[in-house]
Formats: structure tokens, C-alpha cells, sequence
């Protein structure tokens, strides 16, 4: 049995304007565009419950508040279904347990560790996930969610984790790397953090993905830090400041990712799923290969 603290408590950054996606989300939050037929919102709130976390945390912005409602009851939308018989199934993710969806305002766009700092009052002195919605990760078909392998191997090492994927070394310069120290299998001591090296000075080829499992001093670290990069409070540096004084490991995860704040990346995770879908993969694929053959 493991003595650490368990993991109860995710937060979720999705304050952002969305200004890629423009005009698209001038009205909708980025979060509600649908991957296929499920928002990105929701694939990070399902990886969060397959790990066993009960208390989603929103940190939202102004014009945010459809995130909310997408988990609430729809009372004339399932009134009406009910009424003409229709399986209502597929409204089952959308509905949270009374209590178990918080949100807090980011008032200013200040950065993401501003963000998550924003939350620290609901995190208490609990670790506590994060998921950044943009960065939809996938399992593996038959596999366990990004978070979920997180969690477990935090159940065994305890302290601070993040997942990274391995990219191409010539690749490394468009993010956050990690330096590398002992590695057992999926898991690798973190001894650094660098953001967006020069590839000659990469120490790996190692990138952060958008998923952390936090221990709640982190906050205590944003609580004074001043702005870095982008004249943003950033959590890379908050991080960096961790490294040494708790455990810090990074999980490769098993599993594809997608990045939905690209819109190149959001087309390719579309396709890639609706492929991968039974009720359409064969009909998508038909028409990939007759719009490629024109």
C-alpha cells in the first residue's frame, strides 16, 4: 500500500482567448470545439476520473461560464430525448456529481503558473493533477489514459511528476525538455528543466506534455515568483525551483499526443479518431483517399 497522499483534486487551465481559432471562438471557449463529437474539455475530464480524481477545478476566464454548464444538467434537451425515446447514454460523461466541479476566475491573463496559482485555495495542502485540454493525450487502444499512468506510478515514488514524450532531437527547440538523470522503464529522474534549448544544447530529447502531478508547495513557489518568459508567471520556473528539495520523475507516456492548440493539430487528432471510430472509420477513410486522389 502506498503512504502517499492520493490524488483527489485536478486542475484545469481554460481562461485562455483562443485567439488561433478565431472566429470560431469569439462566442464558444476553445475547451467546447469538438474533437469529432466530444469537446476537448471532456477528454481531459474523462483521462482525470479513469485516474481516480473526484474534484475537477476549473480556472476560467470571462465568457467561460458554457464550460460549466456543458457538465450540468440539460433539463429541456433530456426532457425532450426522453420524450421521443432516445438513448440518452451519451450524455452520461457530461454530468458531474453535485460538488465535484469547482471553478475559480483568472482575472488577468497573467500565465499559467498564475493560473494554477490561482487555485490554491481549493488544492489546499493536497498534490493535485493538472491537464492542460489543449494537449490531448490518447491512449494506446486497450491501454490506460496519460494521467492514469501518472498516478500509478506516483503511487510508488511519491513527490513531483510530469509526462513527457520523446520527439525527434532536431524537433526540441519548439519546447520545454527535460534533463535526464536515472531512468527504470517508463520513469526518469528530472534534474532540470529547459525551455525551448537551442538543439545543440537539448540535454534530451524528452518534451513536457501538458500533464503534472504537483506536491501543494508549488504554490507557496508562484506565491512570490516574479514574471519569466513572455513577462508571464510561468510554471517551468516554479518547478525548476522544486527540483532538489522533493523527488521530481517524469513519466513517458505510453500513448499518442495531439496538439489541439495547433490548428494543424486539431485536424490531425480529428481525423486520427475518426478513423479509429466503428460508426464512421471506414466512410472517413473513403473519403480521405478520394479527396487526396483529386
Amino acid at each position: 500500500m502506498s503512504n502517499h497522499k492520493p490524488i483527489r483534486k485536478a486542475v484545469f487551465p481554460v481562461a485562455g482567448l483562443g485567439t488561433r481559432f478565431l472566429p470560431a471562438t469569439k462566442a464558444i471557449p476553445k475547451e467546447l470545439l469538438p474533437i469529432v463529437d466530444r469537446p476537448l474539455i471532456q477528454y481531459a475530464v474523462d483521462e482525470a476520473r479513469e485516474a481516480g480524481i473526484e474534484q475537477m477545478i476549473f480556472v476560467t476566464g470571462r465568457g467561460k461560464t458554457a464550460i460549466v454548464e456543458h457538465f450540468d444538467m440539460a433539463y429541456e434537451l433530456e426532457s425532450t430525448m426522453s420524450e421521443r425515446g432516445k438513448d440518452m447514454a451519451v450524455l452520461d460523461p457530461t454530468r458531474a456529481t453535485p460538488g465535484d466541479i469547482i471553478t475559480v476566475r483568472q482575472q488577468v491573463p497573467m500565465g499559467l503558473g498564475h493560473a494554477i496559482w490561482c487555485a490554491r485555495a481549493i488544492v489546499g495542502d493536497e498534490p493535485f493533477a493538472i491537464l492542460l485540454p489543449d494537449e490531448m493525450m490518447v491512449a494506446h487502444r486497450n491501454g490506460s489514459g496519460c494521467m492514469a499512468q501518472m498516478v500509478e506510478a506516483y503511487n510508488k515514488v511519491g513527490g513531483n511528476l510530469i509526462s513527457v514524450l520523446e520527439v525527434p532531437h532536431e524537433a526540441v527547440s519548439s519546447y520545454g525538455v527535460i534533463d535526464p538523470g536515472e531512468s527504470a522503464g517508463a520513469l526518469t529522474e528530472v534534474k532540470g528543466l529547459v525551455e525551448k534549448p537551442p538543439v545543440d544544447q537539448a540535454p534530451s530529447n524528452k518534451i513536457i506534455s501538458g500533464r503534472y502531478i504537483l506536491q501543494p508547495e508549488v504554490m507557496r513557489t508562484l506565491e512570490t515568483q516574479g514574471k519569466g518568459a513572455g513577462g508571464e508567471i510561468q510554471l517551468t520556473d516554479a518547478m525548476a525551483k522544486m527540483i532538489g528539495s522533493q523527488a521530481f520523475h517524469a513519466v513517458t507516456f505510453d500513448g499518442r499526443r495531439f496538439d489541439c492548440g495547433s490548428k494543424a493539430g486539431f485536424v490531425e487528432a480529428t481525423l486520427a479518431l475518426a478513423l479509429e471510430r466503428e460508426d464512421m472509420g471506414a466512410e472517413v477513410r473513403a473519403i480521405a483517399e478520394r479527396l487526396l486522389a483529386q
